[in-house]
Formats: structure tokens, C-alpha cells, sequence
């Protein structure tokens, strides 16, 4: 069985893999509202960048204590992504016992990829 067969739930208690999905959603969310801010500004009338904007605001502001005031304000989001990303791959390993698990053991970017390893090797069933 190779680790993209895997399932997260064999692996890690439920409430483990629910923390994980919701710091990873979080944390991917920032990197998108950055990856869109390339192309739109923050006050874009484009229904997507709104709702960046709306989701992780209170999270951004949330942060402001430990935001450094010379970050370009486009790159905050980033920033607060990381603090999100050290989070999932030094603290909850740590907390939880385990040593830090390594790229692709996350519980949500796993499933991800193991969903598209599936769409891409399996044959379809005739």
C-alpha cells in the first residue's frame, strides 16, 4: 500500500484530522487571497476576491499584534499563512507526541493528493 492509499482517519483521531482540515483551509485561503491580490486589489468588485477578503480579514486583523508594520500590506496574508503552516507541521506533532511528520502528511493536502493520484492512474471501470 503506498502512503497516497492511506486513509487520514487510520492514522490520526478524527479530532486530529478535523483541527488539520481547518487550520489547512485557513492557511490555503490566505496563500489565495496573496495569489489573487496579485491580479485584483483588495476593493475589486469580483465576487471571488470579496469573499477572500471577507473570510480573512477577521484572521488578518486577529494577527495584527505580530504583523511587522515594514510588511508590504499585499503579503500579510502570506505571513499569517505561515504562522497557520508552522502550526500544522511543528506544533500539532509536537503536542501530539509524534515527530514532525514531513511533507505531504498533512491530513487535508494528503487527501488532495491522493484524490488526484486516483484521477490520474486509476482506469475507469467498463
Amino acid at each position: 500500500m503506498t502512503p497516497l492509499e492511506n486513509n487520514p482517519l487510520d492514522i490520526f483521531p478524527v479530532w486530529v484530522v478535523a483541527i488539520d482540515y481547518v487550520l489547512g483551509v485557513v492557511m490555503w485561503t490566505l496563500i489565495g487571497r496573496v495569489a489573487m491580490n496579485m491580479f485584483l486589489s483588495d476593493d475589486s468588485d469580483w465576487f471571488f476576491m470579496k469573499m477572500f477578503v471577507k473570510l480573512t480579514n477577521p484572521i488578518i486583523k486577529a494577527f495584527k499584534p505580530v504583523t511587522p508594520g515594514f510588511l508590504l500590506q499585499p503579503l500579510v496574508p502570506l505571513y499569517v499563512a505561515w504562522f497557520f503552516f508552522m502550526v500544522r507541521f511543528y506544533l500539532m506533532p509536537w503536542l501530539l507526541g509524534y515527530s514532525v511528520m514531513g511533507m505531504l502528511s498533512f491530513p487535508l493536502e494528503g487527501e488532495v493528493a491522493r484524490m488526484i493520484y486516483n484521477m490520474f492512474t486509476k482506469s475507469p471501470d467498463l
